[in-house]
């Protein structure tokens, strides 16, 4: 079963087309995460799934149920944290907390407990008087207590120094342990990603590059450098299955995108005196190399 699932999702803002034509299945049980740069369309994305915004055409499913249609049973089962959330900033933490309880049938006193001590909370304070961080563990902590089935992330870890960052991280890990929680994330922080998640989508420009899981992607994407024997050779175009083509004097670097013996030979074919060097690529890495193909075929059609 699917947690979440689009089908043809689009959303305009007058001309602009925030997100176009998004078909996307989040399987039940998985850590997903919704990865672009800032104005790639993920926040709209999040905004419509939780009915924060209504779709211009197609259409989305939450817990099953068309997005449109989020009552109350559902909301009961969904966390959601964003990086601009608000939040009653009068109330000290413990009046928060105690204010949040009775919505919600669910709330685990004892998990309540284990993440004010992990988070390191004072239950005292006035939220206006906690930092940034703070504010946003205590955001996750009231939507972690009642042990929702899905967990929303909008760019949870925007501002955040590297310490709550990990914090944060290992809070969602230790909890995503405890039961079958599923976890979809919007971000462009790519290592805290790479941490959490065993699946990853990516949008550009408001359209789905491709969705997959975590290992399918780190497993097919590759960085051959090959060193060429006698200096001269024609680049040319990089060969099928390759995304990248560059040289440095005898040293020549791509990028494979489906790395696997049929690449492989056409790249040996290209160069065939060369020594080669294969190596796994991050997901940064990754990410990165194609954002620059998609930044370099936008030029060239403008062209």
């Amino acid at each position: 079963m699917n947690i979440i699932e689009t089908h043809n999702l689009t959303r305009r803002f007058g001309r602009t087309e925030a997100v176009h034509a998004l078909d996307l299945a989040v399987p039940e049980g998985s850590v997903f995460a919704l990865l672009g740069p800032n104005g790639a369309g993920k926040s709209t994305t999040i905004k419509v799934l939780m009915d924060l915004l209504r779709p211009t055409a197609g259409d989305a499913r939450v817990l099953g149920v068309d997005s449109r249609r989020l009552g109350p049973r559902e909301r009961e089962q969904i966390g959601y944290v964003s990086e601009n959330q608000q939040l009653p900033v009068w109330m000290t933490l413990r009046q928060y907390l105690d204010y949040c309880r009775p919505f919600y049938p669910r709330w685990d006193r004892d998990l309540e407990q284990t993440l004010l001590g992990r988070f390191d909370l004072p239950e005292d304070r006035k939220l206006k008087h906690l930092s940034r961080g703070m504010l946003m563990k205590a955001a996750l902590l009231s939507s972690l207590a009642y042990r929702p089935r899905l967990l929303v992330l909008d760019e949870p870890f925007s501002g955040l120094d590297p310490l709550v960052r990990d914090e944060f991280v290992r809070g969602v890990l230790e909890v995503s342990e405890l039961g079958e929680w599923s976890v979809f994330i919007s971000s462009h922080e790519i290592e805290e990603v790479e941490r959490l998640c065993d699946w990853i989508a990516v949008l550009d420009e408001g359209r789905l590059q491709f969705a997959e899981s975590t290992e399918a992607l780190l497993g097919r994407f590759r960085r051959v450098e090959v060193t060429l024997q006698g200096g001269a050779a024609n680049l040319g175009s990089p060969p099928p299955g390759w995304l990248e083509l560059e040289r440095t004097g005898d040293l020549v670097r791509l990028i494979a995108t489906q790395y696997g013996p049929e690449t492989e030979r056409a790249c040996r074919e290209r160069f065939p005196t060369g020594a080669f060097a294969v190596q796994a690529m991050t997901l940064r890495e990754i990410f990165i190399a194609l954002a620059r193909a998609g930044r370099n075929a936008r030029k060239g059609a403008a062209a």
